[in-house]
């Protein structure tokens, strides 16, 4: 009987309803055996599925001791399938995550699922997640029942723009056994542009270095554990506070918190800040810059000997100020100060060597080119240029120098939160939290997901593409946390899950499903850490995805 069979079967089930009808469903199953109880798990629902799916099914499962058998059935063809291994892994940890369920299960949220997935396993553009799915199982996967090409993930991009409040409502709903948050960590960055023609795209604050180049900012709101729960994105010319008042109303309105305390970097949070804020009956945590230290320190609300490795707190005003001194910063300012003065020692030299060489050349020449370089390397508030005897040489001002480097590795976090909700270590931890925050952008900007370059012009395409990279970020954090302990990055995990090739086989009927082979001990030990277990087989999809570009016509003769 296959209630007691062990391994994998299809089941098929039988009832009547209370008005006479007899209803099936077919499932398929996975029999085992724990101390020394037969349990079963559901892998999938084929009831749905055509019949000569499920008999290929069937006929496969009987036959998967030895396949080599099903070769001298008459009819019968086996051809390699499509890689399968990383797509069913990501789409299960997404699942897990329940962004399948914010995303929903109609044709836009399967396609803004494969977007999502695309760019976990490779980055792109829509042409290339397209071409993609014709050599991942994509279709097989997520049990799509027809075809698709660029312009339809185009018009996807502008879908979840349009659904995008909607679709984080729902991730934020179904964080899986977690209250709601009562701590957001908020943060913005910038991505720069190759084109000039996008709409968000503006002159700003660029971040990447990149002089001359348009930019969009984008901001990210994670909670206190650093997972994402809403992204947006602003013109590249938006300065960071004005970008704060749109997560205020996110965390109250759309996600219904309350007694929510923001965590922002200094610059972020300012007074007007405090005020939106204090309104929405909220807290805030941040970080104060060194002018305002100092200023602190000149009215004596600071003392300089309260800096210490400990954390230390002051109370003035109803505001908490948490401080503390890094003594590891506090030698990496020491050494970066030295190695700028080695710099202009090595100038002064060889403009002094240059002089002994030319008599005829100018010493103010020389001293302007030396000034040029202190003031380049901002030291010339203790460092200085002379000239004695038509000689160059180098004067400290040591007392300018211990005023500079007073602040070293000092900072000053300032919280309005009562102490009764949080301690001074609580609030120094929370803040540093901020660094989770950090991650994410690089690991979106310059590591694994790309989020550039941007290959799309209109606004809510962008909207659309940036909440693809933050979905598509928390399956790769899911992903390396899972993979932590095992000597394996989240690429070399997913390239060792593309070697994963299911068996296609035909049937004389006309069915068709895929066989997926045992894994081997390495893959093995990947699927374990995410405790998932591969089926024995799925249905085969016959959906034609192809694009509407092809790369002989944008080759070149």
């Amino acid at each position: 009987m296959s209630h007691y069979r062990v391994g994998v079967h299809v089941e098929r089930r039988k009832w009547k309803s209370a008005n006479g009808k007899t209803y099936q469903s077919i499932l398929l199953r996975h029999s085992y055996r724990q101390n020394g109880k037969v349990q079963k798990r559901t892998i999938a629902n084929l009831t749905h599925c055509p019949l000569k799916d499920v008999e290929a099914i069937e006929l496969a499962l009987k036959h998967k001791h030895d396949l080599a058998a099903l070769g001298s059935l008459k009819g019968v063809q086996l051809k390699q399938g499509a890689s399968l291994g990383a797509v069913w892994v990501v789409y299960q940890v997404a699942k897990r995550l329940g962004i399948e369920k914010a995303l929903g299960n109609h044709f836009a949220g399967k396609l803004a699922m494969w977007q999502t997935i695309a760019r976990v396993i490779e980055q792109g553009s829509r042409l290339s997640a397209v071409r993609l799915a014709g050599v991942h199982a994509a279709a097989d996967v997520l049990s799509l029942t027809r075809g698709f090409d660029e312009n339809d993930l185009y018009e996807n991009l502008t879908w979840l723009a349009g659904q995008q409040e909607e679709i984080e409502r729902r991730l934020f709903a179904v964080r899986p056994g977690r209250r709601k948050p009562q701590l957001f960590l908020y943060d913005v960055t910038s991505s720069y542009l190759e084109g000039t023609k996008n709409e968000l795209g503006a002159y700003g604050y660029n971040r990447d270095g990149k002089k001359g180049k348009l930019q969009i900012v984008i901001g990210l709101l994670c909670d206190e554990s650093g997972e994402p729960v809403s992204t947006e994105v602003f013109k590249g010319n938006t300065q960071d506070p004005q970008t704060f008042g749109s997560q205020v109303k996110k965390v109250a309105r759309r996600f219904g918190c309350e007694r929510v305390t923001l965590v922002g970097d200094r610059g972020m949070i300012k007074q007007g800040q405090i005020d939106d804020l204090t309104a929405a009956g909220f807290h805030y945590i941040t970080a104060i810059t060194k002018p305002q230290v100092k200023r602190l320190v000149k009215e004596s609300v600071l003392q300089m000997d309260l800096f210490d490795k400990t954390v230390c707190e002051v109370l003035s005003d109803g505001v908490r100020y948490v401080l503390r001194r890094n003594p590891q910063r506090v030698d990496e300012l020491a050494a970066t100060r030295g190695s700028k003065r080695c710099a202009v020692e090595k100038l002064l030299a060889a403009q002094t060597a240059y002089l002994q060489d030319h008599p005829r050349a100018k010493v103010a020449t020389a001293e302007k080119k030396v000034r040029a370089k202190i003031a380049q390397l901002k030291i010339d508030a203790w460092l200085s240029v002379e000239v004695q005897e038509k000689k160059l040489c180098l004067k400290v001002d040591e007392a300018a120098l211990a005023e500079e480097s007073r602040l070293d590795g000092c900072y000053v976090i300032k919280t309005d939160l009562p102490q009764r909700f949080a301690d001074k270590q609580v609030v120094h931890d929370r803040y540093k939290d901020l660094a989770q925050v950090e991650r994410a952008f690089r690991t979106s900007k310059t590591r694994h997901l790309e989020v550039r370059p941007v290959y799309v012009r209109k606004e809510e395409n962008t909207r659309g593409h940036v909440l693809v990279v933050m979905l598509s970020y928390l399956v790769e954090r899911a992903l390396r946390q899972a993979w932590a302990k095992l000597d394996v990055t989240v690429q070399e995990g997913l390239e060792q899950l593309k070697t994963i090739c299911p068996m296609e086989m035909t049937t004389p009927a006309g069915g068709c499903c895929l066989r997926i082979p045992q894994a081997r001990a390495n893959i093995q030990q990947l699927l374990d850490a995410l405790a998932l277990h591969l089926p024995a087989a799925l249905p085969h999809a016959d959906v034609r995805v192809v694009t509407r570009k092809k790369l002989p016509e944008q080759r070149k003769a």
